[in-house]
């Protein structure tokens, strides 16, 4: 089901700058008993990459409607929401952009989350390397070529998720998770200052590490190699909403301290 600036209809103008460009940013929701889990967040987030990204302010009264609506209903679900710049302007240039324009989407729960949640999953080293752009790090804005070219080498292996380097080599996350790992009592969690997306869930979780007495936390720049002696890991987003990682290439865990300690927080 989709809906366009509140109609129901599946399609958008040719000259949409999310079809020309790729110009906008969107979020994606877990809906449970016709509720947007997180919804307050989620419209932040919104907020805070049409500010980055300079596109003109939306009406978030009205999108969070709208929201809602989609979400009535459904027992559970995958609403998505799509902000584009808006229709028009000449080449590159935004003057004259009429917009924004509001996609929302709804779509069916991946079932098997919930078996991963049960079984843990297995990463796999993706040979695709994001490129370094600190001007939009953090934001999951509507390019995502390189998501696609990771998935489709990843749908190649027996892995459930990648792991994600970028073009220096460091970690940063998998193809649509973050990234923990832990230590002792140390938890780590890659820097995203030059790429990557700061997820719902990774900013939940750095914020309860935060607030806790029985870890800590540190964001840092490692290489893949840091997981080989790590004794948990873990991956995070809005959707799943956090999984424990039973083997990353050829290393394995069994450890669950954090997840557990986690767990109550990230439903």
């Amino acid at each position: 089901m989709y809906w366009v600036n509140g109609v129901s209809q599946h399609s958008v103008a040719l000259g949409d700058r999310a079809v020309q460009f790729g110009d906008g940013c969107f979020t994606t929701a877990w809906v449970k008993n016709s509720r947007v889990q997180h919804l307050d967040a989620h419209l932040i987030r919104l907020q805070k990459a049409v500010t980055a990204l300079l596109m003109p302010d939306c009406n978030w009264g009205q999108l969070r409607a709208e929201m809602q609506a989609a979400a009535e209903g459904c027992d559970e679900g995958v609403l998505k929401v799509i902000l584009s710049r808006g229709e028009g302007g000449r080449g590159y240039s935004t003057q004259g952009v009429k917009g924004p324009t509001r996609i929302v989407s709804l779509s069916g729960y991946p079932q098997h989350y919930h078996a991963w949640r049960e079984q843990g999953i297995a990463l796999a080293l993706s040979p695709v390397a994001l490129a370094r752009s600190p001007l939009l790090a953090g934001i999951k804005h509507l390019n995502r070529l390189e998501q696609v070219m990771i998935r489709a080498h990843l749908d190649n292996t027996d892995a459930h998720e990648a792991l994600v380097v970028d073009t220096a080599g460091m970690l940063v996350e998998c193809c649509a998770a973050n990234l923990f790992w832990r230590k002792g009592d140390q938890v780590f969690t890659p820097d995203l200052s030059n790429s990557g997306v700061d997820g719902l869930m990774r900013q939940k979780i750095i914020d309860v590490l935060a607030h806790s007495d029985s870890f800590s936390l540190e964001i840092v720049n490692q290489p893949v190699t840091t997981l080989a002696d790590a004794e948990e890991v873990l991956v995070c987003n809005a959707l799943m909403p956090i999984l424990s990682v039973r083997k990353a290439e050829n290393w394995h865990y069994n450890a669950s301290k954090l997840f557990e300690f986690l767990h109550p927080h990230c439903s």
